[in-house]
C-alpha cells in the first residue's frame, strides 16, 4: 500500500500541475488538494505511533474516523429501543418527554420480553387507591436523636455530581430545578461554589477524601472552614463520601482539561492538573474514629443531619461501622447506598465494570444489617444506582430505602444525549464540559424548569404506582410487592429472593444468619483490617 500510494500520489501531483499550467488555472485548486493529501499521506508513512496509518497512508485515517462515529451511528441507526447501554432508548425517551412536559405514554404495548429471565414487575390490587386521595409530595424526615436541624427531604433528589465534572451552567440548572421542585441537590465532592448557591435550592454538601472546600494547603480537613460553610442556609445536610459506585476504592478523578482556574480556586488546588482524590480519608483511620468524625461534623455544623455514602465492598467493614455506632451510641442520620452500576464519574474500566456490589444487593444488605442490629430507627437510607423510572424507585423502597438519588437521569433531564464522552471535556450538550463554547448551549432558564418537571412527573408516577398497588404510604410497600422471573415458568417475590431480617434479631443468641456469621467474625471496629476468621 505504501508503494502504491507513492506512485499514485506522484502521478496525481504531476497530472494536476500539468493541467493547471497547460489547460486552465482552475486546476490549481485540484493541485492544491492533491498536494495537501499527499503531504498528509507522507506524514502517515513516516510517523511511528499508529501502525494502520503507517501501512495504509490516508486510508488508515478512516479507521479512526469510523471509530469516532461508531457510538453515534450505533445509537441513532442500529440499536433498538430496548438494547442500548447503559440506558436504552425507551428509558432515555421517557426522561426527555417528562422533562419537556410532553406526552410520555407508549402505544401498542410493551417492547420488553415479559418471559425473559430477570424480568421484574410490581403487583397491583383489585382495590387500588384513587390518586387524588394520596399525598402527591411524599417526604421523609432525616435527622435522629442527636440532630438539631432535621431536614424534610423529597423521596427523590439529585445525586452527587461535582462542578468540574459538570459545567457551571449544568450545576446552576440542577440547583434551580431543585429550588422550583422542592428537592435537594447533592454538590458532589468538588466543593461548594457560587453556582450551587445562586438559586437557593436545598443542598447536600458532600465531603470527599480530598476535602474540597474545607481543606488546608496540605489537603487535610479544616474544621474552621467546614464550620463556616456548613452554616450556610442552603446547606441542609452533609454527606461524607467513603466510596462511589463508579469507582469504589479508587478516589475521584478530575481530568486536567476540566480543571480550570475557577475550579482550582473552588477546590484549592493547582489549575490545569489532574486532580486525583485519595482513595481513603485522612481524618479518620478506624470505624470508631469515623463515627467520632461524624459527631464532630454534626457539632461543627450546628446540628445538621450528617450521613455517609458508600458502595458495599467487604461486608465486614460495614458491620464494623455498625458495631462502632452501637458502642459509641452515635448514629449517622442517613446512609447513601451507591451501586456498582453508578457511573457519572470518569473511572478505569476495571473499576466501573468489576468492582463494588450492585445497588440492589448493597441496599438489601445494609437494610438487613441495620434492622437486625436494632439501629434502623436511627438511620434513613438513600438508594442510588441507575434509577430512571418510578418502578425503580418503588423497587428500592420495597428493599428498604427511604429515598433515592438520581445522577445520570438528571443529566438527561438537562439535555445529556448519552454521547459517552463525559471524560473528554467535549460533551456536545454542554452538560459534562468546562468549555464555554459548549456549555453556552445549555440555557439555565430553560433547563432548570425541565429538571423540576422531570422530578414532578416521576414522583407523580411513583405515587400512582403506590395507589395501583392498593397502598397509600411508602411504609406499606414491601418486598412481596415486587416479582422477578427466574425461568420461563417460575417467578418469585423479592421477599423470597432477598429474605427480610426481623428487627433486633441479630442481638439474640444464634440470631445472626449463617450467611453473615463470617462477616461478623471479621468485623473489627478498631481497624479496617479484615481478620479472616473461618467458621468452625
Amino acid at each position: 500500500m505504501r508503494r502504491k500510494f507513492v506512485i499514485i500520489s506522484l502521478l496525481l501531483v504531476v497530472a494536476t500541475l500539468a493541467l493547471s499550467i497547460l489547460v486552465s488555472m482552475y486546476w490549481l485548486v485540484a493541485f492544491a488538494v492533491v498536494m495537501l493529501l499527499t503531504i498528509m499521506g507522507y506524514i502517515d508513512m513516516f510517523q511511528t505511533k499508529q501502525s494502520i496509518r503507517r501501512i495504509y497512508p490516508l486510508l488508515g485515517r478512516l479507521r479512526y474516523v469510523m471509530e469516532e462515529l461508531r457510538p453515534k451511528m450505533y445509537q441513532y441507526f442500529i440499536e433498538s429501543d430496548i438494547d442500548g447501554r447503559p440506558f436504552n432508548r425507551l428509558d432515555r425517551s421517557a426522561i426527555y418527554q417528562r422533562a419537556k412536559s410532553v406526552r410520555d405514554t407508549i402505544p401498542f404495548g410493551t417492547q420488553l420480553d415479559l418471559y425473559a429471565e430477570g424480568y421484574e414487575w410490581m403487583c397491583h390490587s383489585v382495590a387500588p387507591k384513587a390518586f387524588d386521595t394520596l399525598n402527591h409530595d411524599p417526604r421523609v424526615k432525616i435527622g435522629n436523636k442527636d440532630c438539631k436541624q432535621p431536614y424534610s427531604s423529597s423521596i427523590l433528589n439529585i445525586s452527587a455530581m461535582s462542578l468540574g465534572s459538570l459545567s457551571s451552567n449544568a450545576v446552576e440548572a440542577l440547583n434551580g430545578g431543585a429550588k422550583i421542585g422542592g428537592f435537594a441537590h447533592n454538590t458532589g465532592e468538588g466543593g461548594l461554589s457560587d453556582y450551587h448557591l445562586k438559586h437557593g435550592g436545598d443542598l447536600i454538601w458532600q465531603i470527599g477524601t480530598g476535602y474540597f472546600g474545607c481543606r488546608d494547603e496540605e489537603g487535610n480537613f479544616n474544621p474552621e472552614l467546614f464550620a463556616e460553610k456548613s452554616k450556610i442556609e442552603s446547606v441542609k445536610m452533609i454527606e461524607v463520601k467513603l466510596s462511589q459506585g463508579a469507582k469504589p476504592g479508587h478516589g475521584g478523578i478530575l481530568p486536567a482539561s476540566k480543571n480550570s482556574e475557577e475550579i482550582a480556586r473552588i477546590r484549592n488546588v493547582k489549575p490545569h492538573t489532574v486532580v486525583a482524590s485519595p482513595p481513603f480519608h485522612s481524618a479518620f483511620d478506624t470505624p470508631v474514629e469515623m463515627i467520632k468524625f461524624i459527631k464532630k461534623l454534626r457539632d461543627l455544623s450546628g446540628g445538621k443531619p450528617i450521613g455517609f455514602k458508600l458502595c458495599i465492598g467487604h461486608k465486614s467493614e460495614f458491620i464494623a461501622i455498625c458495631k462502632a455506632m452501637i458502642h459509641l451510641d452515635i448514629y449517622p442520620d442517613y446512609i447513601a447506598v451507591d451501586g456498582g452500576e453508578g457511573g457519572t464519574g470518569a473511572a478505569p474500566p476495571e473499576f466501573s465494570n468489576y468492582v463494588g456490589a450492585p445497588m440492589i444487593d448493597g441496599l438489601d444488605f445494609v437494610h438487613n444489617i441495620l434492622n437486625g442490629l436494632g439501629i434502623r430507627e436511627h438511620i434513613k437510607i438513600i438508594a442510588s444506582g441507575k434509577i430512571t423510572s418510578s418502578f425503580h424507585v418503588a423497587r428500592a423502597m420495597a428493599l428498604g430505602a427511604d429515598a433515592c438519588y438520581q445522577a445520570r437521569a438528571m443529566m438527561m433531564a438537562l439535555g445529556c444525549i448519552q454521547a459517552l464522552i463525559c471524560n473528554t471535556n467535549e460533551c456536545p450538550s454542554g452538560v459534562a464540559t468546562q468549555k464555554k463554547e459548549l456549555s453556552v448551549g445549555l440555557v439555565v432558564k430553560d433547563k432548570k424548569v425541565r429538571v423540576a418537571e422531570y422530578h414532578t412527573k416521576l414522583v407523580k408516577n411513583y405515587v400512582e404506582l403506590l395507589g395501583a398497588s392498593g397502598l397509600d404510604e411508602t411504609k406499606n410497600l414491601t418486598r412481596s410487592h415486587i416479582y422477578r422471573r427466574i425461568s420461563l415458568n417460575e417467578m418469585i417475590t423479592y421477599e423470597e429472593l432477598f429474605p427480610s431480617i426481623d428487627y433486633g434479631s441479630m442481638l439474640v443468641e444464634g440470631g445472626i444468619p449463617t450467611k453473615y456469621r463470617l462477616d461478623f467474625a471479621n468485623a473489627d471496629m478498631e481497624s479496617w483490617g479484615i481478620k479472616l476468621h473461618k467458621l468452625q
